[in-house]
This record gives structure tokens, sequence and C-alpha cells, in this order.
């Protein structure tokens, strides 16, 4: 893995703190070192950060580097799950990176409280972020940016939603869009046409499998659903 400072953000770390907006009092959810809020508050972008860990290992990192960069006045390290470190009015913008989509939604879900004084989500699923888009949808979060970035040979994808219009990036293809992204969709980057080829590549290896699993409910359900989004995904990249 490279090399990860406060100087120098990775690909993927530094494409989220570029959405983070200036003056923003900011919430790092599974933190780890605590390199993004120490890199913008060294770089002047937020005021304030929430730098929290669930795992005492990463906690006691996150702190000692924290103290290490002298920025104990500016950045508050908590042990705690999810958004339930929050306190009221505490911070005004929330990342959460490098974690499952649907462990990111379920966070959200259950934090869901705390999100009223929220400007703006900034989320980094390693996967799965079809079930963040959902999310954002039924909850009227509106997607206002995606981003695709390749590191080291994983592809990660990074969403910005705000308060507003969950319909509003949305064509008449709302189901594609929301497996593929529909900012990600228009610009169709050599990052996203390598990622989706590899999806169909597996979705057909899965397909496969299942030709040769003895016909239930279950398995031409599943099948149906792989051909459909293999379509969908084919059309896009073709």
């Amino acid at each position: 893995m490279k090399n990860v400072n406060t100087e120098k953000l990775s690909a993927r770390l530094e494409t989220v703190a570029h959405f983070v907006p200036l003056g923003s009092k900011l919430a790092d959810i599974g933190s780890d070192h605590a390199y993004l809020p120490c890199y913008l508050a060294k770089k002047g972008v937020i005021t304030f950060a929430v730098a929290g860990e669930v795992v005492s290992g990463p906690f006691e990192s996150a702190r000692r580097h924290v103290e290490a960069e002298n920025l104990t006045e500016m950045i508050s390290v908590r042990m705690g799950d999810g958004l339930d470190i929050l306190e009221p009015r505490d911070v005004d913008c929330i990342t959460i990176a490098g974690m499952g989509g649907a462990l990111i939604t379920s966070i959200l879900e259950r934090g869901k409280e705390k999100l009223g004084t929220i400007n703006r989500l900034i989320l980094q699923p390693n996967i799965s972020a079809v079930t963040i888009r959902k999310w954002l949808l039924v909850n009227n979060w509106e997607l206002i940016a995606e981003e695709i970035v390749e590191e080291e040979g994983k592809i990660y994808e990074i969403l910005v939603a705000e308060q507003g219009n969950p319909l509003k990036p949305y064509g008449p293809e709302l189901d594609t869009e929301l497996l593929v992204g529909p900012f990600l969709l228009k610009k169709k980057g050599n990052a996203f046409v390598k990622k989706w080829r590899i999806e169909v590549e597996n979705w057909h290896k899965i397909l496969a499998q299942l030709e040769k699993a003895s016909a239930s409910e279950e398995t031409i359900q599943k099948r149906q659903e792989l051909l459909q989004m293999i379509n969908w995904v084919e059309e896009e990249i073709k």
C-alpha cells in the first residue's frame, strides 16, 4: 500500500478531501489514523473535526497521530459506533470511506436522527455503491457529484450528497443509473469502463455456475437479474 500521511493522501482519500467544503466542521467515521481530518486541518479547509473509530487499535492510532501533529484542539478523536459519537450540531459534513456500501448505509440509517443538521455526505464504498444510491434516494438526499478513481489496481467510487431533490440526477433509466451512477455514466471514463467490464466478466462466471445448478425459483430469479444487469451494463460500455 502507498505511503499515506497528512502531507500527501492516497488518490482515493484525496478525492474525498476535494469534496469537503471550505470552513466545514467534519466528522470522519472510521477514521483509522485520522489522516483525512489531519490533512484537511493542516490545509485550512476545516475548522473542526471529529475522528471516529469503533475499534481500540485504530482509535489509539488516530489519537497518537492527532497528538503528533499538534492538532488536539481542532480534532476530537472519539471511540464509538458510527454516528453515536456525534453531539447535536457538532459537525455539518460527514465522510465515511473504505467500507462496504451496506455497512455505510447501516451507519447512516442507524444514526439518521443525527443527519438533520448535516449539509453534505461524502461516501466512498469499497463495494456496492448501488446500495448507497438507493438509500440516498429513499431518504431524500440528492446525489450532487460522483468520481471514480483507480489506485493500485483497485477501483473506488466516491459519492457526494446534500439534502435536496433525490430524483434530480436521475433520468428515465433509473435502475441502470442507480447501479452504475448517473454522473459516472455521463463521463464513462477509463476507470468506469474497466470496473464494469470486470463486473460483467464476474457475472458471466456466476451465470455459468447457475446453469449447472438445479433449477429452482431462486436460481431462475437470480439468473434473470444477472442477465438484466449484464444487458444494462454491456449496452453502456460497448
